[in-house]
């Protein structure tokens, strides 16, 4: 039996002490500050990352790993396991070309390395939430066919919100238009944002201040899961404390199989902005 090894990329925004624990390998992106450029986790920590943001006039770009990296990092683990499946879980492909060059770098090794690449179509912790139970199913000596089956049911039943403290990131990388940025700061109008089926940021519906949001929020989590047991994921933006709140407030009102607080990294903090808050619940087994 083929053991699994699980691949992602930095954008899952997951906490390290459970990637050394569950053994799973992060592709880096990039972050480009002017001319000097950064890998997202590596040598660029959340932290110093809004640092930088508070302290630079220019707004940071963004860049996804070439399809090389991810022939190097698949080599490796092929090697250094003896012929391992490569189960490689990765960024919304409607955010990103990383999927795609994932994608091209599993075709070139196709025959040699046993590699399926995954379009989780969704950002931030909601794919790190899928992808470290993958990982924990592998570590237990889950087979190729079982993980691939309960990825299949992760795809379906993961659900992501996102708050943002202000819409000037959004309006500067052209998710709205400026004008609905300075409407929606001028009304206080907080949009709760979700991903759609195909993996691209929608509006899931605007409220009126925090409080409002996030009981809307919570609402449309107690209606889609019920008395289902759940895996939850708050990743925020410098909004530790918020994050803590939040995770109380889920666990009074449904039953969870686990919860994770991480922060939101460099790639996805560059798109959103520092007080981004986003929460993520799947079904737990």
């Amino acid at each position: 039996m083929s053991i699994v090894k699980v691949v992602t990329d930095s954008t899952a925004d997951i906490p390290k002490e459970l990637v050394e624990e569950l053994d799973i390998t992060v592709v880096p992106l990039k972050v480009h500050f002017g001319e000097d450029m950064y890998e997202d986790g590596v040598d660029l920590t959340p932290e110093q990352f809004y640092d930088k943001l508070h302290q630079n006039n220019l707004m940071p770009s963004t860049s996804q790993p070439t399809p090389h990296q991810f022939e190097e990092v698949y080599k490796k683990l092929a090697q250094e396991t003896n012929g391992a499946h490569i189960l490689s879980i990765h960024l919304s492909s409607r955010l990103s070309g990383t999927y795609q060059s994932a994608h091209i770098a599993s075709q070139e090794l196709e025959g040699d390395i046993d590699i399926t690449v995954v379009d989780s179509k969704k950002a931030s912790y909601a794919i790190g939430i899928m992808v470290t139970e993958i990982a924990r199913l592998a570590k237990e000596g889950a087979d190729k066919r079982t993980c691939e089956q309960r990825l299949t049911e992760l795809l379906s039943d993961t659900s992501v919100f996102f708050m943002v403290d202000t819409l000037e990131y959004l309006e500067k990388n052209g998710r709205i238009g400026k004008a609905s940025a300075v409407l929606g700061s001028l009304l206080k109008i907080k949009p709760i944002l979700s991903l759609n089926d195909e993996g691209e940021v929608y509006p899931f519906e605007k409220a009126r201040g925090n409080k409002k949001a996030l009981a809307r929020i919570y609402k449309e989590i107690e209606t889609r899961y019920g008395s289902s047991s759940v895996h939850v994921g708050i990743s925020h933006a410098q909004a530790e404390d918020e994050a803590n709140i939040i995770i109380e407030e889920i666990e009074k009102r449904m039953t969870t199989a686990s919860s994770v607080i991480t922060s939101i990294g460099p790639v996805i903090g560059a798109h959103v902005g520092p007080g981004t808050l986003s929460i993520s619940v799947t079904k737990a087994e």
